[in-house]
């Protein structure tokens, strides 16, 4: 009997153990089934590919585009195009950062070396497509990866770009791609219509949560733009997807923004570029790393990890970047990691910083502040020591009112 008790226990321990292993296993599975299903996200030229760019048979297009605009297997948007029998290639456009994305300044036509194409600059004397640019077209495709971010400059350039082909009744198609930075999260606050530049592209919301397709959406109908538009969508993004769970390649969209790391930090961290501190122009982490020359690290460390902020922390650390703000001289700050990129809020946290440099470091300078946060209301109370919780309280409405304004022109669930 104690034979039987013995092997009964010995084969239930057994069974437990196994059925616990599967049960692992299981868990384990789970967010690699999820990986694999996300994999298969396609972009808008992946879709249009794969259909023979039909979309496109028999148009004479003038392509918008820059490095990051490949398929899934990296071939650039402008091979496919030039080698699609039904497409008439006939004029390349580049935005900030030129033809390949490698240039932090103002650039000049050029000539596309796959195609012999000329490309035209619309960052440099020209922003927006002249009559000359434009001749013999009837369609502009647009296709270029997005940050997510009211600031990041190739949205404006879509808007200049749509307001051209209304100007000369061109049908507007946008190769969607999937927001980097999701899009359910928005923070604020929202640029007012009267404050729209080449640093905000329309009345959005610093983080927007929109594909480049759905502003396009969003520009024509509030700006009542009687345009053909079409939106060749992506298939199998989720509005609830980072791009980490996309399967795509990150390609750096610009030289600064290296890694998906860097694109998450650019909402917050950018709003203090244009003050007296370095945000890590020059290094080898832009974007990760702040401080200056009257700058104390392990201070500024101190005071923001005692803000238990989510999702974020920072360490002390010192660094000297070769080139932009404070060019070869020494800088004290901290080093800014991203502890779960589901809970951080890089806007939020760009606001709690401004706040303990103002209130810590008075050799803070923060006079063009407002230039890129763009709510001079705020801002005044910025000035007059408002808590970063009453300032992000203070942008929740017109966030809020976004909100609303969005629900017509998105196109993912």
């Amino acid at each position: 009997m104690k034979f039987y008790t013995a092997s009964l226990r010995q084969a239930l321990v057994a069974s437990l153990a196994l059925v616990a292993k599967f049960a692992v296993l299981a868990v384990l599975a789970a967010p690699n089934l999820r990986a694999a299903q996300q994999a298969i996200v396609k972009t808008g030229i992946d879709v249009l590919a794969s259909d023979q760019c039909t979309a496109l048979s028999g148009r004479n297009v003038g392509l918008i585009t820059n490095l990051t605009s490949q398929t899934t297997d990296g071939r650039r948007t402008v091979e496919v195009l030039a080698a699609a029998k039904n497409v008439h290639l006939r004029a390349l456009f580049s935005p900030e950062h030129g033809w390949n994305g490698d240039v932090d300044a103002i650039t000049g036509h050029t000539i596309d070396n796959t195609t012999g194409l000329q490309v035209f600059s619309l960052y440099g004397e020209v922003r927006k497509p002249s009559d000359s640019m434009l001749r013999d077209l009837d369609t502009l495709v647009f296709d270029i990866q997005d940050i997510g971010c009211r600031c990041y400059t190739y949205a404006s350039t879509m808007s200049l770009c749509l307001e051209a082909a209304a100007e000369h009744h061109l049908r507007f198609v946008v190769l969607d791609r999937p927001n980097p930075l999701g899009g359910i999260a928005m923070e604020g606050p929202v640029c007012s219509s009267d404050r729209i530049d080449f640093n905000a592209a329309h009345s959005l919301p610093q983080r927007h949560g929109l594909t480049l397709g759905e502003m396009a959406r969003m520009i024509t109908g509030e700006r009542g733009l009687k345009i053909d538009l079409q939106v060749i969508q992506c298939q199998g993004w989720s509005r609830s997807d980072l791009f980490d769970r996309t399967g795509l390649p990150f390609r750096r969209p610009s030289p600064n923004i290296r890694s998906l790391t860097q694109a998450l930090l650019y909402p917050g961290i950018v709003l203090l570029e244009r003050t007296n501190l370095s945000v890590g122009r020059g290094t080898d982490s832009p974007f990760e790393v702040i401080g200056a020359p009257w700058c104390d690290g392990i201070k500024l460390a101190a005071h923001l990890r005692a803000l238990a902020m989510q999702g974020v922390t920072f360490v002390p650390m010192s660094f000297t970047p070769t080139s932009s703000t404070f060019a070869n001289e020494p800088c004290s700050g901290v080093q800014i990691a991203i502890t779960d990129w589901a809970l951080f809020r890089p806007v939020a946290t760009g606001v709690q910083v401004a706040c303990v440099l103002r209130d810590h470091f008075p050799a803070w300078q923060h006079t063009r502040f407002d230039e890129l946060w763009k709510d001079q209301t705020l801002y005044q109370s910025f000035t007059t020591g408002a808590k970063a919780s009453d300032l992000l309280l203070g942008a929740k409405p017109a966030v809020e009112l976004f909100r609303l304004r969005r629900k017509t022109f998105l196109l993912y669930e």
